[in-house]
């Protein structure tokens, strides 16, 4: 059957960079390409230049991205039509995350207008925790694939080709029947990541015009243990081998030459043995790769840090959250100030480039405990510090208590999608952010941290500083360079 995989656009309307290639719906396209179906990978929010980069504006952005779905003619979704048009595809399967869901929602629609009996799937974060409010408010969408797709998708698609195996057999299903919405029952995790196949790359339609950074983001594990209220990730943790992993590093930095590599797990070094044998493999081949990861502050010392750096790390992503104990209390994060404080010389003696993230506007947080923050960042001193202002996701423990609070609605209805700004979304009243500050006070807040925190990234010790950090793949692939120059540039001239 003819497949098309679809990453919806989103960054690319509004103008702003977005790294990397849909690395788990080309891990779903090579489970179906190995059944000899004919897959093809389009990322519709592929952008070759990007004039944004700093992420803490894009609401800012978010009217024109609204604006495009009443746009008929806009360059994007003419791109959309036309390439699935051309494709003629059997089958569409749409990846969804909540932020993006109305182009999601919208790639359904042109998918039925051009083949109305052309069954629509959607899968990802948002399907999984939404799938009964999508078959609701979506005449376009069929099916909903929720959780792990890999044995999900390859089952429905042989149901639709075969007829076999049952819809009501499959696990991690959700579909319309004529009595009603069914949701069959949960899919259990797969326990042997090895078994799933390293993405095939070779199936995005743009492949040659990634660059070899971007394709190298890997994937080692999935889930996280902890219990973040604001996060809806999974529990449930699988990991790669190290061997494996090892086998996709070789294998990107042969065809693409990727030299500038990125573990996207939720936290990297959540299974320390495993980090330190990856480590140790990476060393025994000799790889000359730098790589970056996301992690915790209670998940990293000196020694770990030491044989990071070693085997090649030169970034690494922190969320310290708040700058305030009550506050992290609330969002159950299990990392207190005084461990953050002792990180954060660790990090500097490292040598390896830090992010640190921070978020406001949370449920219950004052203007003393934004202050807090602010005050914190400073003290800890990052290397990049990026703010984040809370939004409500479904399927979060924070996203209950919202409602709980009556800052949040449970569901929205399609034409909510289209006409609310993302940063918006499930919010009962758009203008409140939070139960206890005033919006008007909240809205100042707001613009003087995203101040603050820009001036602090921006200055030529910043800039030399990171580019250190990446000086050896700059070395072996110039073209980064390039790209970061110009990334700078966007940054620093897109000051509030």
């Amino acid at each position: 059957m003819r497949i098309l995989l679809i990453s919806p656009p989103f960054y690319r309307i509004i103008g702003f960079y977005n790294r990397y290639f849909p690395y788990g719906i080309t891990v779903l396209g090579t489970v179906l390409a190995h059944n000899q179906h004919q897959v093809k990978i389009y990322d519709a929010d592929f952008y070759e230049n990007p004039k944004n980069i700093d992420y803490a504006r894009l609401p800012e952005k978010y009217p024109s991205y609204l604006k495009s779905f009443a746009d008929k003619e806009h360059h994007v979704w003419r791109e959309v039509r036309q390439t699935i048009a051309d494709f003629k595809p059997d089958i569409v399967g749409i990846s969804v995350f909540t932020t993006f869901a109305a182009s999601a929602f919208y790639v359904a629609q042109i998918t039925k207008e051009l083949f109305p009996s052309c069954p629509v799937i959607f899968g990802g974060p948002h399907a999984t925790v939404k799938p009964e409010e999508i078959l609701q408010i979506s005449p376009h969408v069929d099916y909903v694939v929720r959780g792990e797709g890999e044995l999900t998708l390859q089952e429905l698609v042989q149901y639709l080709e075969t007829g076999s195996p049952h819809l009501t057999a499959i696990d991690g299903l959700s579909m319309r029947e004529p009595s009603g919405i069914r949701h069959n029952k949960e899919r259990a995790p797969v326990r042997d990541m090895d078994s799933i196949p390293v993405p095939d790359r070779r199936l995005l339609m743009n492949e040659k015009k990634y660059s070899p950074e971007d394709m190298g983001m890997i994937m080692t594990s999935r889930g996280c243990p902890y219990n973040c209220t604001y996060c809806a990730s999974g529990k449930h943790v699988s990991y790669r081998s190290p061997d494996n992993v090892l086998k996709e590093i070789m294998m990107v930095h042969e065809k693409y030459k990727t030299t500038q590599f990125t573990f996207k797990d939720d936290s990297f070094t959540v299974n320390r043995k495993r980090v330190e044998e990856l480590c140790h493999k990476i060393l025994q081949k000799k790889l000359q790769i730098n790589w970056e990861c996301n992690t915790r502050a209670d998940l990293i010392d000196e020694a770990l840090l030491k044989i990071m750096k070693k085997a090649g790390c030169n970034f690494i992503k922190i969320g310290i959250e708040s700058g305030s104990e009550k506050i992290l209390g609330a969002m159950n994060k299990k990392i207190s100030i005084s461990l953050s404080r002792k990180i954060a010389p660790m990090l500097r003696k490292s040598g390896i480039h830090w992010t640190g993230y921070f978020l406001i506007g949370v449920p219950g947080e004052t203007v003393e405990d934004i202050n807090q923050t602010v005050q914190f960042m400073h003290e800890l001193n990052p290397d990049t510090a990026l703010l984040g202002v809370y939004e409500p996701f479904p399927g979060t423990v924070m996203f209950e208590d919202g409602i709980r609070r009556k800052l949040v609605k449970k569901d929205m209805r399609l034409e909510d999608f289209y006409t609310t700004s993302p940063n918006n979304y499930y919010k009962a009243n758009p203008y409140i952010q939070t139960d206890t500050i005033a919006p008007d006070t909240f809205a100042e807040i707001e613009k003087q941290a995203k101040k603050i925190f820009h001036n602090h990234n921006v200055g030529l010790k910043k800039v030399f500083k990171a580019a250190l950090s990446r000086s050896k793949a700059y070395i072996k692939e110039p073209v980064l360079l390039v790209g970061d120059i110009k990334k700078f540039l966007a940054y620093t001239f897109s000051s509030p």
